[in-house]
């Protein structure tokens, strides 16, 4: 086997078994998140088989071309290779299984973005965690790298069948994409873990250009997406409230029991929030944007829309062209805080909030070292008295807007309350109690009478759902306080982008600046949300919903006329937001 002749069919076979076992080794991992019959596991190998061949004939053409034109010390020359080659396939396979569990799409260029801020990985997993993963890259690599330089001939004896060089240089150019690992009638997780995870990754790296159309009319759609100042319904007691904006961690609509009704999950997470809605606007049809706090906390401040693959708060180049709520408060006398409990290092936060012109930046440095009591800073009761000390010490005659943002509803899920079995439903019912004892905190003070607290999540949470149900992108957002003129239920169709114009135009102040915010109570608001995660996006209006898979390429439910208008709606939006990325 070690013949010029035949140790490349030798490499074919050994690569394939090496993304079989890959593929098991997925499957197996990420079982809890859905159970599959055999049959399925098997049509997982299946399904992937062609792409995979691919892949392998890719990973070929360079030991092909070493075939073809060398004589002597073959091993000697691509050995190193082999050893890059085992990397590349260890490093990919294992962070595609591992980062599954917690995001549920496929290894991406996405992920280093991430992994350019480490601290987001060592404060939701222990030491260990990262070294017996760390330990697996290892065998993989030994795996793929000893076997594949034993079997490379020490030099070049005999002839090469010049039909085993054109094979591997005609599959690697075929047409064979992630869009055939897919099936119909297969479950989410068996099309992705039929997906190759290094085909995945590299070929994600061109993800931002495929979205980039080479004509389109931006001004056409931005046009169409803008809205009125005027309104149809003035929900405030005043033009001129305070605002204190709770951001919640992952707080999404399953943990919530008026927007999950019959969930075991909701009925006993967040009686706080189920207490408080009846005080309050609550919006029954508000959605989060994208699926990561960095993109979210975007959306919300900046009135922006969200990307399958940019991170607006990461690239500083976008900086600039990114409008502003504290901005545009600021210009009407409001001073601005932001309150994040724990590193604001973390994805470039702090940046694009000094950017956005936040004033007052509270981080760890503003609490003691014995006030930073969790894996990721202060507990959210901790930092939750902090905010209500904080708005206490304002003077009664200034115009403020703050930010709390919530810390504790995250992994590990380490939190000093225990009412409920379940660590993640307990964090979240820490949380909430948290969020409850601050409103009751602040009622007793005169700033209540004209505060208005709003309450958003910054994103959904992957727990016991899937990215291919709406319900991860619906969230709770309600709207509190002395300055609520009264207790309602809007069931307006919103986006969390929608949130800085619609409360603009409350206040009497114009929100031109914000072209992606839209002032939903305006009489020409056309209804629809848009949501984004890197393998797929989402778009809703009054005539249905419409998710579509931009890895594979398709819908993920069955095509309709309805889904087909729907679905071009969202690719024209999609288009137009990548179009106006300035070069990094």
């Amino acid at each position: 086997m070690r013949q010029r002749n035949k140790y490349l069919l030798a490499l074919m076979v050994l690569l394939m078994v090496v993304f079989a076992i890959g593929k098991v080794t997925f499957l197996y991992y990420n079982r809890d998140i859905c159970p599959l019959t055999p049959s399925q596991w098997l049509g997982s190998l299946w399904q992937g088989a062609l792409l995979d061949l691919r892949t392998v004939a890719l990973l070929l053409i360079v030991p092909a071309l070493a075939s073809l034109v060398m004589r002597k010390r073959l091993r000697w020359l691509l050995a190193p290779y082999f050893v890059i080659v085992g990397l590349a396939i260890a490093a990919t396979v294992m962070a595609d299984m591992v980062m599954y569990e917690f995001w549920q799409f496929k290894l991406c260029a996405v992920h280093l973005s991430y992994a350019a801020s480490p601290e987001g990985t060592t404060n939701s997993v222990s030491t260990w965690f990262l070294v017996s993963r760390a330990l697996g890259v290892l065998a993989f690599v030994l795996l793929v790298a000893v076997p594949a330089i034993w079997m490379t001939p020490r030099k070049a004896e005999g002839h090469l069948p010049w039909f085993m060089a054109a094979f591997v240089f005609i599959v690697a150019l075929l047409p064979i994409g992630i869009g055939s690992c897919y099936s119909s009638d297969s479950p989410m997780l068996a099309d992705h873990a039929a997906t190759n995870p290094t085909f995945r990754f590299f070929h994600s790296f061109g993800d931002d250009a495929r979205y980039t159309p080479t004509k389109c009319n931006a001004l056409a759609v931005r046009q169409a997406y803008q809205t009125s100042d005027s309104v149809t319904d003035t929900l405030l007691t005043t033009q001129r409230p305070n605002i204190l904006v709770v951001q919640l961690e992952s707080y999404g609509s399953q943990f919530v029991r008026e927007m999950a009704e019959g969930s075991v999950i909701s009925d006993h997470v967040s009686p706080q929030l189920s207490r408080l809605i009846p005080e309050g606007i609550f919006w029954e049809q508000y959605y989060s944007n994208s699926f990561r706090t960095d993109r979210g906390t975007v959306c919300a401040y900046s009135g922006w829309t969200s990307y399958p693959t940019v991170s607006p708060m990461k690239r500083v180049s976008m900086h600039p062209r990114l409008s502003s709520l504290p901005r545009a408060l600021h210009q009407a006398g409001y001073q601005t805080g932001y309150m994040y409990a724990g590193a604001m290092t973390n994805m470039g936060k702090m940046r694009y909030l000094a950017d956005m012109d936040f004033e007052s930046l509270m981080d760890e440095t503003y609490f003691t070292r014995q006030e930073m009591n969790s894996s990721w800073g202060a507990n959210d009761s901790t930092s939750a008295m902090k905010m209500y000390k904080t708005i206490k010490e304002i003077k009664p005659d200034a115009q403020w807007m703050m930010v709390w943002q919530t810390i504790s509803s995250h992994e590990p899920w380490d939190v000093p309350y225990h009412r409920l079995d379940d660590k993640v439903q307990n964090a979240f019912a820490y949380t909430d109690q948290c969020l409850g004892q601050l409103i009751d905190s602040l009622r007793t003070l005169p700033v209540w009478d004209r505060l208005l607290v709003i309450v958003i999540p910054d994103h959904g949470i992957l727990y016991r759902q899937t990215y291919d149900r709406a319900d991860f992108f619906h969230s709770p957002m309600l709207w509190l306080g002395g300055a609520v003129r009264e207790p309602r239920r809007m069931p307006t169709l919103m986006n969390q982008s929608d949130i800085a114009a619609t409360l603009l135009a409350q206040m009497g102040l114009p929100h031109h600046q914000f072209p992606w915010s839209r002032n939903v109570l305006s009489p020409d608001y056309k209804p629809s949300v848009y949501c984004t995660y890197p393998a797929g996006l989402f778009y809703k209006d009054l005539t249905g919903e419409t998710l579509y898979d931009l890895t594979a390429q398709r819908l993920t439910a069955g095509t309709t006329k309805a889904d087909s208008l729907r679905l071009s709606k969202a690719l024209h939006l999609l288009h137009t937001s990548y179009s106006l990325i300035p070069n990094p």
